[in-house]
């Protein structure tokens, strides 16, 4: 995965965001996309059954909506950061905001603040309306800058 990363640095392109996901084993189980239009990164849950933490509603399960907004925020952060690492979290907080339907769920993230060494990200989770978001994220990621990362 760091190997793609790199290897499109070294071309001067950006790194291909879906080959990065489809490299990560929990990601490519999770079924997540993404969709990119210019600068807009939209990352894309596919609902599956296996998904589902709570059968007699069915709700998705909190894990795996708290997993796909980290990376969500991660594939943000690593499109703006141009690092070569992936950036590691520091701290995170997600708030469920409301129960995750038997639907695919959409996100975005935001960098709220980029600094040298640490970056905060905001990411909310949708299904139906992106008004309507039914979870958050708020994280602090390390970084390492594209000149100082290590080969």
């Amino acid at each position: 995965m760091m190997e793609l990363i790199r290897r499109a640095h070294a071309e001067g392109k950006k790194p291909d965001l879906q080959a990065i996901v489809d490299a990560i084993p929990y990601c490519k189980f999770l079924g997540i996309d993404i969709d990119r239009k210019g600068t807009e990164l939209t990352t894309i849950l596919r609902f599956s059954q296996k998904l589902i933490g709570n059968p007699v509603l069915p709700a998705l399960h909190g894990g795996v909506v708290g997993a796909f907004l980290e990376v969500t925020a991660v594939i943000q952060l690593m499109l703006e950061a141009e690092s070569e690492d992936l950036p590691k979290p520091v701290d995170i907080g997600i708030d469920y905001l409301r129960s995750g339907k038997p639907v695919d769920t959409y996100a975005r993230a935001i960098v709220t603040k980029h600094g040298r060494r640490v970056c905060n990200v905001r990411a909310e989770a949708w299904q139906d309306e992106h008004t309507r978001p039914i979870a958050a994220l708020h994280g602090h990621f390390l970084i390492r800058p594209r000149e100082t990362a290590t080969p």
